[in-house]
C-alpha cells in the first residue's frame, strides 16, 4: 500500500513493517497537460485514503492489543490470562497486554470492552460472573451481555470441589444428603457472598437434593476455612487448589467435585453428578470482543487461542492453577454462556438470592 510520500509499506515475516521506495503517482512530468495532471493528481489522491476495511484487517495487529481483565490483579481470572496471552502473542505476531480493570462484579471492565472499536485491539476475558451470572443477578448492567459483544471462544474451566469437615459423617454425597435430610435447617453452608458463584453452586445442589441448608457468607471462601475445618460450617463448594491442600493433611474431607466428568486435577474424586443426574458448576473463561468485530479477526483470535491451550507448558500451568484448558467455535461459545445464564437466572428466581 503506497502513501503520498512514494514509499510502499512492506511487512516482513518478523511483523515489522519497513518502507521501500517507488515512483510517486503524485510525481509527474511539468509539460503534461493540464488536464491529464488533473486526472493522474484525482487518482493518486483516491489510491492515498488511509487503510480501511479488508486491508486494514489482512493487515492486523499491527500495534499491541489490549485484553481486559475485569477482576484484579492476581486472582483466577487474570492469572488465567496471563497465562493465556503469551502463547497467544506468539501466534498472532503481536504483544497481547493485560489490563486489569476491577469492580462491580466484572461490569467496569466489561462495560469498557463493550464500548471499545471493534478493531481487533480491545478483546475481553470474561467469566461465568460477568456473563452468566451477572444479567440475572444485577439487571441494571449498563450493557447487553449478547448484543453489545461479540464471541470470539471457550478458553477454560475450573470446576470446584465438595468440602466437608474431617469429623463429618458423611463420606459421601448420598451420605451427605441423607445426614442434611435428617437435619432440616440444622446444617449449613459458606461462600464468598451473595450471587458468587460459590453461592450459586451450593443452592443448585439444594434445589437438586432437596435440602434446607443456610447460607453464611463470608468475604471470601479462605476466611471461611478455619470454620470449616473446626466443624462451624458443614459444607463448602471452594476451587480445587485452595481446597486440595487442606484434604491431602486431613484438615477437610473432600466428597466430588462438580464438573460433569472426573477432572484431571483430582481424577480420584467421583463427580457430584454421579448421585445428581445433570448436576454440573464450573466457572468458565472465555474471549470476547466489542460488538461489530469483524469475522475474520474473530477466526484469527480463536485460531490463536485454539492452538494456545495445546501447549503442554500452558497446560501445565493451568493445572496447577487448578483450571482445565477448553475450546470452542464462537458459536459453541455462545450456546454454553446461553444455557449457562439460563441455568443461574433460575436459581436466581427461584431461591430468591438478591444481594445484602
Amino acid at each position: 500500500m503506497a502513501g503520498p510520500g512514494g514509499a510502499e509499506a512492506v511487512r516482513s515475516r518478523s511483523g515489522i513493517v519497513a518502507a521501500r521506495s517507488r515512483p510517486s503517482p503524485f510525481d509527474f512530468d511539468a509539460t503534461m497537460p493540464l488536464q491529464r495532471r488533473h486526472l493522474m493528481l484525482a487518482a493518486a489522491a483516491a489510491s492515498a485514503i488511509p487503510a480501511t476495511g479488508a486491508w486494514a484487517q489482512s493487515a492486523w495487529p499491527t500495534r499491541p492489543i489490549r485484553l481486559i481483565v475485569p477482576f484484579p490483579a492476581g486472582g483466577a481470572t487474570d492469572l488465567f490470562a496471563r497465562t493465556l496471552t503469551q502463547k497467544m502473542g506468539e501466534t498472532l505476531g503481536a504483544m497481547l497486554v493485560v489490563d486489569n480493570k476491577p469492580g462491580a462484579g466484572g461490569a467496569i471492565g466489561s462495560q469498557m470492552a463493550a464500548k471499545a472499536a471493534p478493531d481487533g485491539y480491545t478483546l475481553l476475558l470474561a467469566t461465568t460472573s460477568t456473563h452468566s451470572i451477572g444479567p440475572a443477578f444485577t439487571p441494571n448492567l449498563p450493557y447487553d451481555t449478547v448484543h453489545d459483544f461479540t464471541p470470539i471462544g471457550h478458553v477454560g474451566d475450573a470446576p470446584s470441589i465438595m468440602l466437608v469437615p474431617a469429623s463429618s459423617p458423611a463420606k459421601t454425597v448420598r451420605e451427605w444428603i441423607d445426614y442434611a435430610k435428617k437435619n432440616p435447617g440444622k446444617l449449613n453452608y459458606a461462600s464468598s457472598g451473595p450471587g458468587t458463584i460459590v453461592q450459586l453452586t451450593a443452592e443448585l445442589f439444594n434445589a437438586m437434593a432437596g435440602v434446607s441448608v443456610t447460607h453464611v457468607p463470608y468475604k471470601g471462601t479462605a476466611l471461611a476455612m478455619p470454620d470449616l475445618v473446626s466443624g462451624k460450617i458443614d459444607v463448602l463448594f471452594d476451587s480445587l487448589p485452595t481446597g486440595l491442600p487442606f484434604v491431602r493433611d486431613g484438615r477437610l474431607r473432600a466428597l466430588a467435585v462438580t464438573s460433569a466428568r472426573r477432572s484431571p486435577l483430582a481424577p480420584d474424586l467421583p463427580v457430584v453428578a454421579d448421585t445428581l443426574p445433570g448436576f454440573e458448576s464450573n466457572t468458565w473463561f472465555g474471549l470476547y470482543g466489542p460488538k461489530g468485530l469483524p469475522a475474520d479477526l474473530v477466526a484469527r483470535v480463536n485460531a490463536a487461542a485454539k492452538q494456545a491451550v495445546t501447549d503442554p507448558e500452558l497446560r501445565d500451568k493451568l493445572a496447577k492453577l487448578g483450571m482445565e484448558p477448553a475450546s470452542s467455535t464462537p458459536a459453541q461459545f455462545a450456546d454454553l454462556v446461553a444455557q449457562d445464564a439460563a441455568k443461574w437466572k433460575k436459581i436466581i428466581v427461584e431461591r430468591k438470592i438478591a444481594p445484602n
